[in-house]
């Protein structure tokens, strides 16, 4: 049988991709079809971040490891490129994640566009609006600008006040809220004294907040330590490679 090749060895690759993985187990080889395409981490709105980021479903996950409800005051004092409020925002709203990305079986020829259009109607016609207290801080003008373009991609900019915020510098009448931080530590901040002192100004400062829980991420084991105050709970975690704890100080609420 006669076979045509392209002059430079091998026929461009056109139409649909259907990217197989294979695995291999002792003498079991398992193929299966990549419907996804990029991790389903990626939510489709994040198109900038800082340093060391958390990951979207990572950051949804500490949300929801709190007990912050859309009825209560959010503050997130190290917002970087915003993802930890912007997950919370989401969560509140009723809003799908990655319901605006493209998945890798939408060009599937034997996929129904019908299908996921549906789907994504049925999401949005899901989607909640809430009247939301929520505040994203950080000491750096730059990713405060980088969370507003990420929450506007999100749909969520105008739940979110995003604010350049130093950590000593907050200040609240509010009550029964909750803060979620990510502060700088380990591979995010090289300096040790600064992530301490990021520690103490925390602890001066929520010390007093009562009536608000307090749920800080931190890979530094003398967090506790520097803090001021001993959690209530502490959870281990990973964030990708790296151990972390989850340190809880829960707030006493004023009102039932």
């Amino acid at each position: 049988m006669a076979t045509t090749y392209h002059r430079h060895g091998r026929l461009p690759e056109t139409g649909n991709k259907y990217q197989l993985e294979v695995s291999i187990l002792k003498d079991i080889a398992t193929i299966t079809i990549d419907t996804t395409g990029s991790s389903l981490f990626k939510r489709g709105y994040r198109v900038a971040k800082g340093p060391a980021p958390l990951k979207e479903n990572f950051a949804a996950a500490l949300v929801l490891l709190t007990n912050w409800h859309n009825n209560m005051p959010f503050y997130d004092p190290t917002t970087g490129s915003g993802t930890i409020a912007i997950e919370a925002a989401m969560i509140a709203r009723n809003m799908a994640p990655g319901r605006t990305r493209d998945f890798a079986f939408s060009g599937f020829s034997f996929m129904d566009p019908k299908l996921l259009d549906q789907e994504r109607e049925r999401a949005e016609a899901a989607i909640t609006n809430p009247d939301l207290i929520m505040i994203g801080g950080d000491i750096n003008q730059d990713m405060i600008d980088i969370a507003r373009v990420n929450a506007q991609n999100a749909g969520v900019l105008h739940d979110i006040q995003f604010k350049q915020l130093a950590v000593k510098d907050f200040k609240t009448d509010l009550e029964d809220g909750v803060i979620i931080a990510n502060p700088p530590y380990g591979q995010r901040l090289q300096d040790a004294d600064a992530a301490a002192k990021i520690a103490k100004e925390m602890g001066a400062v929520y010390g007093p907040l009562t009536t608000w829980s307090k749920y800080i991420l931190s890979g530094d084991a003398n967090f506790e330590r520097y803090y001021g105050h001993k959690a209530t709970k502490r959870r281990k975690l990973y964030n990708g490679a790296i151990k972390v704890d989850l340190y809880q100080y829960w707030g006493h609420r004023s009102r039932h």
